[in-house]
C-alpha cells in the first residue's frame, strides 16, 4: 500500500476518534448537572416522594431539638417554603444567605424536608456592588 495512503487513512481515523471523544465529553457535561427550583416553581412543581434541589434565600431559622427550621425565599418573588433539616449545617449558614438544599415534599401539605447532609450556602458574590455604592 501506498505510505500517503496508509497516513491519509491514519489521519482520518485519528480525526474520527478525537471528535467522537470531543462530543461525548460535551455530552457529559451537559447533562451531568441538576437543575435548581426556586420557591415559587418548588410550589407548582412539587410531587411528594421526589428529590428536588431548592435554591433561594434564607429568611428565617429556628432549631427544633436536632432539626432545623428555616423557610427559604425566591430571589425575585416574595414566596418562601418552610424546610425541616437535619444534617451538617455548615458554618456561614445564616439569615440573609443564599443556599442549596435537597428536598422533599412530605404528604400534600406545603412542608419540605430536606434530605440530610444536603445543605450548602452560596458565597456572596465580590463582583456585587456594596450597599450605598453608586456602581
Amino acid at each position: 500500500m501506498d505510505p500517503s495512503r496508509k497516513r491519509a487513512i491514519r489521519l482520518t481515523v485519528a480525526l474520527t476518534a478525537a471528535l467522537l471523544l470531543a462530543s461525548a465529553l460535551v455530552y457529559t457535561s451537559f447533562s451531568a448537572g441538576r437543575d435548581e427550583l426556586t420557591a415559587s416553581q418548588l410550589l407548582h412543581q412539587a410531587v411528594p416522594g421526589k428529590s428536588y434541589i431548592l435554591a433561594g434565600t434564607v429568611i428565617s431559622q429556628q432549631r427544633d431539638g436536632s432539626a432545623l427550621l428555616f423557610r427559604v425565599r425566591d430571589p425575585k418573588l416574595h414566596v418562601s417554603v418552610p424546610v425541616r433539616y437535619t444534617g451538617i449545617i455548615p458554618d456561614p449558614f445564616a439569615v440573609g444567605r443564599g443556599v442549596l438544599v435537597t428536598v422533599q415534599k412530605q404528604g400534600s401539605d406545603t412542608q419540605f424536608v430536606g434530605e440530610q447532609d444536603s445543605l450548602t450556602t452560596k458565597c456572596p458574590s465580590k463582583y456585587q456592588a456594596a450597599a450605598g455604592s453608586k456602581y
